[in-house]
């Protein structure tokens, strides 16, 4: 007997019993959508990952102070990034008149009882960190203060962003953002200590309801004083119970002179020449850092975040994550290979008259053999076929921000998965019925 023959013996026999056949079917339909949806489940976690932390920019590590060297109120002028901007070091008043403790700014030092060390993070460390010479693979330089849980209110609407960000317009370019409505913080607004601020589309929300980019050219309190909305932040998500669209950023100046003092720095944000150079970058931070610092890297006073790191890590653990639910999903597939066997034992006992006659008119054991597999197959590609058709239409699904990704490799294995469990848990009933003697199955009640 030819395949073409056997397939329609096959056929016949799945079709002569449709709802036992549809149950059995639906142990693979389950288990080939569950290998898909699994996947697909954790491919979005990986992707989702992969966006938040691109949201804090790819390119870019974060430098943080881990002491508590004291203030620094300066009056000497440096450069920020390279280019033409000027930033009051330590934050005299407007004009470049000095404070009250004025030091020259980029020497600096703070006489602690025990040793005399540079003040952490201050401008003057953002400025050697923009040198070419000393950081060749830095391109952006932006230093950052924040003022924590200010309270913003605007015509009777009240909002407390949790962290109101001061620092310069590089800040924008490292940190991935845009503005969609207004415009951004200008080189002229940081130098001349101007109080204007961008705004998340979650703060806006809530100081001007549904329509958030009216804001735009207003004036609000932040902490009782006015500051002009230029600009509407783009939306960004949320990642786990952090919301990045609840923020505000403004020129350092204007918020040292109103909401922070003159202290030190918050941080360091420092944006690589490309990706692959982040590795690099933070090198040369530590280089210049621990010598302007004078500490080593045993006793540094400050840290690196970098995003790079993080991903990986990240990466590594939804990976295993995403492996551990296709084996999950795969023991359901399994149990529908089980299915699958003992259905066509059932099916070889109910037949066995059938196999006597067959075989009694010269059906060889090849025969029998491939016609009790083919249906045991038949069975695991219809079902394969369903169950991919549901697998990829539940994988289009999206809750909330959450997208399920669908990969192409999940559909592909899970269905010759399928197809490799019909073939394997249909080998010994097919086996068994072409053993059975003639006379035997002949005589069969």
């Amino acid at each position: 007997m030819n395949v073409r023959e056997s397939a329609r013996f096959a056929l016949r026999g799945v079709l002569a019993n449709k709802l036992r056949s549809l149950l059995t079917m639906s142990g693979i339909i389950i288990g080939v959508a569950a290998v898909i949806v699994l996947i697909a489940a954790g491919n979005g976690a990986s992707a989702a990952v992969q966006r938040s932390i691109s949201a804090l920019g790819s390119n870019t590590i974060t430098v943080t102070s881990t002491s508590t060297g004291a203030g620094n109120r300066g009056g000497g002028r440096v450069a920020i990034g390279g280019g033409a901007l000027g930033g009051l070091l330590g934050g005299g008043q407007a004009g470049g008149r000095p404070g009250a403790n004025a030091r020259p700014g980029p020497t600096a030092t703070v006489d602690n009882g025990t040793r005399t060390t540079v003040p952490a993070l201050t401008l003057a460390d953002a400025a050697a960190l923009s040198d070419p010479v000393s950081a060749p693979d830095v391109v952006s330089v932006a230093p950052v203060v924040a003022a924590q849980n200010v309270t913003v209110t605007y015509r009777g609407a009240s909002h407390t962003v949790p962290s109101m960000t001061g620092t310069t317009p590089s800040y924008l370019v490292n940190n991935n953002d845009a503005v969609v409505a207004g415009a951004g913080i200008s080189d002229s607004d940081y130098t001349g200590r101007r109080r204007v601020a961008l705004i998340g589309s979650t703060v806006a929300t809530a100081l001007a309801g549904p329509d958030a980019a009216a804001i735009v050219g207003q004036v609000v309190q932040v902490n009782g004083v006015d500051f002009t909305v230029t600009g509407l932040l783009a939306a960004k998500g949320s990642t786990g119970p952090q919301d990045q669209d609840d923020r505000m950023i403004a020129p350092l100046t204007a918020v040292q002179d109103t909401l922070t003092g003159y202290g030190n720095l918050s941080s360091i944000s420092v944006k690589a020449r490309a990706a692959d150079a982040v590795d690099a970058v933070s090198a040369q931070v530590t280089s210049v850092l621990t010598a302007r610092h004078e500490v080593t890297a045993a006793t540094a006073d400050f840290s690196i975040f970098n995003p790079s790191s993080i991903q990986s890590a990240a990466l590594a653990t939804t990976s295993t994550f995403t492996l551990l639910l296709g084996a999950v999903a795969g023991i359901s597939l399994l149990v529908g290979g089980i299915g699958v066997m003992n259905i066509m034992l059932v099916t070889v006992t109910e037949r066995t008259r059938e196999i006597g006659i067959r075989k009694a008119v010269g059906a060889q054991r090849a025969d029998i053999v491939g016609q009790f597999l083919m249906e045991a197959v038949l069975l695991a590609v219809l079902g394969g076929i369903v169950g991919v058709v549901i697998g990829v239409a539940a994988g289009q699904l999206r809750f909330g921000t959450f997208q399920l990704v669908v990969a192409p490799y999940s559909v592909v294995l899970a269905f010759g998965v399928s197809v490799a469990i019909g073939l394997f848990f249909g080998i010994y009933p097919a086996n068994r019925a072409a053993s059975l003697r003639p006379i035997d199955a002949l005589r069969y009640e």
